[in-house]
């Protein structure tokens, strides 16, 4: 038997609100804190990837850095209703740096 892997979102209601019809778990945290305890409990059970608005994790970026070398939950890093601030292309740019060993993206 095969292992589902759940799929969770984390950010302000109205950015992330539409992704509950998609079957994904959703949490819309007020607070850094209640944004830290979100992701820290989804990663406890069991998401494999976890989408986290940029603006969210400018709040908690403790809590963003110390997924990064896990292999799950994957912290993806999402524009929120505002528009992007380019967070998360840089987190997948220096990724790839240190994988490749240069930025081939830029």
């Amino acid at each position: 038997m095969t292992k589902s892997l759940k799929v969770a979102v984390v950010g302000d209601r109205e950015s992330v609100l539409g992704f509950r019809a998609l079957g994904l778990e959703v949490a819309t945290p007020k607070t850094p804190d209640e944004a830290r305890n979100a992701v820290d409990r989804l990663a406890r059970e069991g998401s494999a990837v976890i989408f986290l608005t940029e603006r969210l994790a400018e709040q908690i970026p403790e809590t963003v850095e110390r997924y990064i070398g896990e292999i799950t939950p994957a912290i993806i890093l999402i524009p929120d209703r505002g528009g992007s601030l380019g967070l998360g292309r840089a987190a997948i740019s220096k990724r790839v740096e240190k994988a490749v060993g240069r930025n081939i993206l830029d």
